[in-house]
């Protein structure tokens, strides 16, 4: 999905294989998340401590791509990578902020 992002629902967009991909937070994608690394607070705690790994940014991404169609796990982490830590603050803020604020 290249659609854009809607910052009012905490979206964000990252490029991954070539094209924008949407980010959203959804409840069904957070639970996701949360299976996976644990409680979303702690991780946003993490996040502020400057603690949060490559590896939970990457799989916290997978999770709220809103369309998987065509991407792998892996094509996520590359493109963290590739965009490196400065550009996926952005989205990554995006969607801690709305694991914080949650929807209005």
């Amino acid at each position: 999905m290249t659609g854009f992002a809607n910052p009012l629902r905490g979206e964000a967009q990252l490029p991954i294989a070539g094209a924008p991909r949407l980010l959203r937070p959804s409840f069904t994608a957070l639970v996701a998340a949360e299976e996976e690394l644990g409680p979303l607070f702690a991780l946003v705690e993490r996040a502020g401590a400057g603690q949060l790994r490559l590896a939970e940014i990457a799989a916290l991404f997978w999770h709220c791509l809103a369309d998987r169609q065509g991407i792998t796990r892996e094509q996520v982490g590359a493109a963290v990578l590739e965009a490196g830590l400065a550009a996926t603050a952005t989205p990554l803020r995006m969607l801690l902020g709305e694991i914080l604020r949650g929807q209005q």
